[in-house]
């Protein structure tokens, strides 16, 4: 095959082309990396979009969260990837995230740290950083408001406990969830997550709003304070 050879999807066989395969099948059927071949539309001299799309997605360690915080600068590291193709890829996954907050702006009922969680992590705009936000719920554990209290940097952000309770005395809460993400994607709470856990359950109380649990996000799981017994 000679080098000036360029793979398309054309180029393959017909059980292989996403496009052929979405339309006979449904989108159900693809794989991440067809579904991004799609928006490739084409490989390199070396490599097909298909083949091209699973080597994007395994240096964001097949993540797509990980793969949505990605540069346009990043993603045309790849050879076969200019700067009209990285910028398709971006916009597509920032069309999902803001689908998934648009699901989000129906504020629910929390009634477990699986629910919270769920919700909350709509909300962290930023997984390279560390983002601390909170839930502000009703009597009836009802959501009223999520607001972005600080967003820090790879190894940590200022939790403010006038900021925090300010804003829940504003919006009538009886009750909060606070949570912040780790960027390592390790969930297990540092000593200053627990002692700040405690001045703020503690500060809660005597404004009689409940600090009902804290969580901390990783890339694809969570730790509740309140699951592991640690909410006072």
């Amino acid at each position: 095959m000679s080098k000036e050879h360029k793979y398309t999807i054309k180029s393959l066989a017909a059980d292989d082309r996403p496009r052929e395969k979405m339309l006979a099948k449904g989108k159900a059927a693809l794989s991440n990396a067809e579904l991004i071949a799609i928006l490739i539309g084409s490989g390199s001299n070396e490599k097909s979009a298909v083949d091209l799309a699973r080597e994007i997605l395994e240096s964001a360690k097949n993540n797509l969260i990980e793969l949505s915080n990605l540069s346009i600068a990043d993603l045309m590291k790849h050879k076969g990837i200019g700067e009209a193709k990285a910028v398709s890829i971006v916009s597509a996954l920032e069309l999902g995230n803001r689908r998934r907050r648009s699901e989000a702006a129906v504020l629910p009922r929390i009634t477990s740290s699986k629910e919270a969680y769920e919700y909350l992590c709509t909300f962290i705009s930023d997984f390279k950083r560390e983002n601390f936000i909170t839930l502000l719920l009703n009597r009836s554990n009802q959501a009223i408001n999520v607001d972005q209290i600080s967003q820090g940097g790879v190894t940590g952000t200022i939790a403010d406990p006038k900021l925090i309770f300010k804003n829940a005395l504003l919006n009538n809460a009886t009750g909060i969830i606070l949570c912040h993400n780790h960027p390592s994607g390790d969930t297990k709470p540092s000593n200053a997550d627990i002692e700040l856990t405690r001045k703020l359950c503690a500060a809660g109380k005597l404004l009689d709003v409940n600090v009902l649990d804290h969580l901390i996000i990783g890339l694809e799981s969570y730790y509740s304070f309140s699951d592991n017994g640690k909410i006072i």
